[in-house]
């Protein structure tokens, strides 16, 4: 076989005549296929930089700045999280969405916030969402009772004349006027009928909000860090699942658990670690148990077992679990771990 040059200047073997890929170069039809294409990568490094430019996040390199290395979120000293929750944290950062979580009480949820908080150095703004609860005073209040008083008495130094001196910020409006980028937790939203949610979130969707009284438009100075919890006790509308990223925090294998438990006490006895955990997996194993014991129990419950200089840890070899109501906190739970504390330890 002979080696000949080739159109495009490299070596081939058994290639045709250079003048038969000149003549097909020379073709209109091959010049606007190359025109399309060229329009093509143009347009599509442009989209690209669009996205690197809004979103570093997803584009880390090895030039990335400290800056935005710095942003990410991995956990804070009292937090441990898995990678995918890791993920979807950071995505919904960079996407600037809610992130909505549900899972079983005391599975992390609230924490999460406060971890983000710590470990990104922002101020945490929390919403405590009650059944009654109206939007507006999530938003701001109008404090009408304290502007009659300094009308009827005279004895303040605001100028009664003047509403806004007498409008307060609720939580989604500090979070608005705050200086700097803050997190903002809305917990347990399902308690909140669903007008409230769907006009609370049209309003963190705007980033903006009236305030009727002095027909004034508080705008958003930075779009808050958003997290928002659920305990799934009703179901929210698909309008406002539209409008958020979602994870289910499930509740924590053992491995994950003794992680847990070590973050909270570094210097736990080998031991104790092992058989406390244990046990505490079969009390949540329990039938008829209407609320299970949650992270936050096991944590307590480790706390007075450390506590009780009478405390061996063979009593929990052998089924002897004191302190059961650190664990269990109704009646009919209570009751169904002290009879099946009894039984084992019989044996």
């Amino acid at each position: 076989m002979r080696n000949v040059q080739s159109a495009r200047g490299g070596r081939g073997f058994d290639s045709p005549p250079l003048g038969a890929f000149n003549d097909f170069y020379d073709t209109p039809l091959l010049a606007a296929w190359q025109f399309i294409y060229e329009g093509f990568i143009k347009t599509e490094m442009f989209m690209f930089d669009i996205v690197r430019q809004k979103f570093p996040i997803l584009s880390r390199s090895k030039n990335m700045s400290q800056e935005t290395s710095n942003s990410l979120f991995s956990g804070a000293s009292q937090y441990v999280l898995d990678e995918e929750l890791a993920k979807i944290v950071n995505i919904s950062m960079a996407l600037e969405m809610p992130l909505l979580l549900k899972g079983e009480p005391g599975t992390g949820k609230t924490m999460l916030a406060h971890a983000i908080s710590e470990a990104l150095n922002m101020k945490l703004i929390v919403l405590n969402v009650k059944s009654s609860m109206k939007l507006v005073e999530a938003l701001y209040q109008y404090d009408t009772l304290t502007r009659l008083n300094d009308s009827r008495f005279g004895d303040s130094s605001r100028n009664v004349s003047n509403i806004e001196e007498y409008i307060k910020m609720g939580k989604i409006g500090q979070s608005f006027v705050a200086d700097e980028k803050v997190v903002l937790l809305i917990d347990e939203i399902d308690k909140a009928d669903t007008d409230f949610q769907d006009d609370m979130l049209d309003v963190l969707d705007q980033m903006e909000f009236d305030i009727i009284e002095i027909d004034k438009t508080i705008k958003a100075k930075n779009r808050p860090v958003i997290i928002i919890t659920s305990n799934a006790k009703k179901s929210l509308s698909d309008p406002f699942l539209g409008r958020c990223n979602f994870h289910h925090i499930a509740f924590p294998e053992p491995d994950m658990m003794n992680e847990i438990v070590k973050v909270h006490f570094p210097d736990i006895d080998r031991e104790l670690l092992e058989h406390s955990v244990r046990a505490f997996y079969k009390m949540r194993e329990l039938r008829n148990v209407e609320k299970k014991p949650a992270t936050r129990e096991l944590i307590n419950w480790i706390r007075a077992l450390k506590a009780d200089p009478d405390f061996r840890i063979k009593d929990l070899v052998k089924g002897n679990l004191p302190y059961l109501g650190v664990l269990f906190k109704k009646s009919p739970d209570y009751a169904v771990a002290m009879n099946s504390v009894s039984r084992m330890s019989r044996f």
